[in-house]
């Protein structure tokens, strides 16, 4: 009975490992892609622990040195008459004693605020992480949702095929057409064939590339996307908080922490030390109470160097962070000039481009139907608008990716 106890606790627990990956087996939003992404993705795991690190190593940043124990034994003959022997005369002694070294306050103030940086930088790094993270994981499923809707349109245009198939059996039928216009579907089909293979291969690109990031071999999308409004002026006044600026604000005060330690050397740290020295019995125990102090004499060639190096590494940081930030609102304002481009490109697409095609297919087929066209005509009037719907799709797709883009990567300051 204990062993069938054992048995069934073992297959609930295999059960309940398994559980992840079957509850998310079936297709996902985008936001259930983005949410599965965000726990498993090892990136973020990994700068979860970075993080973790920066705060366990600040508990002891500017903390005191432990104090060191010593024991010894001094003035031991080795040679002369009793050479070897212990307390035969009044110089051998067994010590011990304790010392503590005391760091300087400034000292130990900038490597506490040198250890604050740090957790801002492993913040900052976590947050750009999480950042490109989710950006990369939209991508994806936004690439994969519109693959698969273009591979849907030239499954409706097979479909549409078949149909002009038949009506060019019953003019062959009738001596209405030529025989050979009867291959001429099936040279459009083969060239279908072909788009279909490359879209059925970026199917699987996308496919494996949401899979990296959500941990889901069998990922695949559902739903539509959420509405992805852009406002360029809230995102503008928003820059200063990105996890890209950040992280260079938390190096910046990382600089300024290092010119402050540079600074502390030039003051003297000091050690206490107390010693019990104990001596053959015929003579008394000593006691030595003492204190070391570090003499920064020579500071324009030791300690002022340094200093002048660490002030120039926090001008490079501040430098840098500035560059950072005119590179943002320089890409922000290029995004959205694409962005701009690419939604008027889409909204002529669904106006004029689409309709007109769709218009000029449906007048040469019914031109072919009345013998007053030729059949190739018809079919490229078929094909282009097809190639019109599918290429408003890709468009549709490119709208998608730059919202995606810019919101992303220029809104998500969240830590």
């Amino acid at each position: 009975m204990a062993k069938k106890g054992v048995s069934m606790r073992l297959f609930l627990a295999a059960a309940l490992l398994s559980l992840p990956a079957a509850l998310h087996a079936e297709p996902m939003s985008l936001d259930e892609a983005l949410r599965l992404a965000e726990a498993r993705a090892p990136e973020l795991q990994a700068r979860a622990a970075g993080l973790d690190a920066a705060r366990s190593s600040a508990i002891a940043a500017d903390r005191l040195p432990d104090p060191k124990l010593d024991l010894a034994v001094k003035d031991f003959p080795v040679t002369g008459p009793d050479a070897g022997r212990f307390n035969r005369d009044d110089f051998t002694m067994q010590v011990i004693g304790i010392s503590q070294e005391f760091t300087n306050p400034a000292k130990r103030r900038a490597r506490a605020l040198r250890a604050n940086a740090d957790i801002g930088v492993a913040e900052a790094e976590q947050a750009i992480a999480a950042q490109d993270v989710r950006l990369a994981t939209a991508l994806a499923w936004i690439d994969l949702h519109y693959a698969k809707k273009r591979l849907k349109k030239l499954d409706l245009l097979d479909a549409e095929l078949d149909d002009l198939q038949a009506t060019v059996t019953a003019r062959l039928a009738s001596g209405a057409a030529r025989p050979a216009q009867a291959l001429e579907p099936e040279q459009l089909r083969a060239q279908l064939a072909d788009r279909r293979s490359a879209l059925i291969a970026d199917i699987a690109r996308y496919r494996a590339q949401l899979t990296r990031f959500t941990g889901d071999t069998a990922v695949d999308t559902t739903g539509d996307l959420p509405p992805l409004a852009v406002d360029g002026d809230a995102l503008r006044a928003g820059l200063a908080a990105l996890p890209l600026l950040r992280g260079y604000d938390a190096r910046t005060l990382a600089a300024d922490a290092d010119t402050g330690l540079a600074r502390a050397d030039k003051r003297p740290d000091w050690t206490v030390n107390a010693a019990y020295g104990r001596r053959e019995p015929n003579f008394g125990d000593l006691v030595t109470v003492g204190v070391t102090i570090d003499l920064p004499l020579f500071a324009k060639k030791r300690q002022d160097p340094k200093i002048a190096a660490r002030a120039s590494e926090a001008t490079r940081a501040r430098l840098d962070r500035e560059a950072a930030e005119r590179e943002a609102e320089a890409s922000l304002s290029a995004d959205l000039a694409m962005h701009q481009m690419h939604d008027e490109q889409l909204a002529n697409a669904r106006t004029r481009l689409v309709p007109l095609a769709k218009k000029r297919a449906q007048l040469d087929l019914e031109s072919f139907g009345a013998g007053r066209l030729d059949l190739g005509t018809a079919l490229l009037s078929t094909l282009a608008l097809a190639e019109a719907e599918v290429d408003a799709l890709a468009r549709e797709a490119e709208v998608a990716r730059d919202a995606v883009r810019i919101n992303y990567t220029y809104g998500e300051t969240r830590r």
